[in-house]
């Protein structure tokens, strides 16, 4: 169990990393007037998302599934753990939609709006582990 729960944090740690750094890349992407920039910042967004964050979100999840189902961990500070991780995927996919307006060049919102929506994860992240690990009920 040690190991899987090892992983578990490996991954989290990882999804967390683009997490934190794709939205700030929407910030300066959103502040961009020249094409090269533009263009820099796509790739970076698109590798960023597919081949960091992605692979860490999945990865995370189903090593919490292997934790929650193969080791029966449980309790109602898990409950509110799962439901946060669910707002974590639905904030995930939400990156996914802005990095593909950004490679389309549909983009909306200023470096504002990004600068905010880049303090959502860290929320989350702060109750995750406060529930994980003083697990107040």
């Amino acid at each position: 169990m040690l190991w899987i729960k090892s992983l578990h944090i490996v991954f989290m740690v990882t999804w967390f990393a683009g997490l934190f750094y794709l939205p700030r890349l929407f910030v300066y992407h959103a502040m961009a007037d020249d094409a090269t920039g533009i263009a820099r910042f796509k790739v970076m967004e698109r590798k960023l998302f597919y081949g960091i964050m992605t692979p860490g979100g999945v990865l995370t999840l189903a090593s919490g599934l292997w934790l929650w189902l193969g080791y029966g961990v449980s309790g109602g500070w898990l409950h509110a753990k799962i439901a946060l991780v669910a707002l974590l995927v639905v904030y995930h996919i939400y990156c996914g939609v802005l990095t593909l307006d950004f490679k389309h060049d549909r983009n909306q919102h200023g470096h504002v709006f990004y600068r905010w929506l880049n303090e959502i994860p860290t929320v989350l992240l702060l109750a995750i582990v406060i529930l994980v690990v003083v697990k107040p009920f």
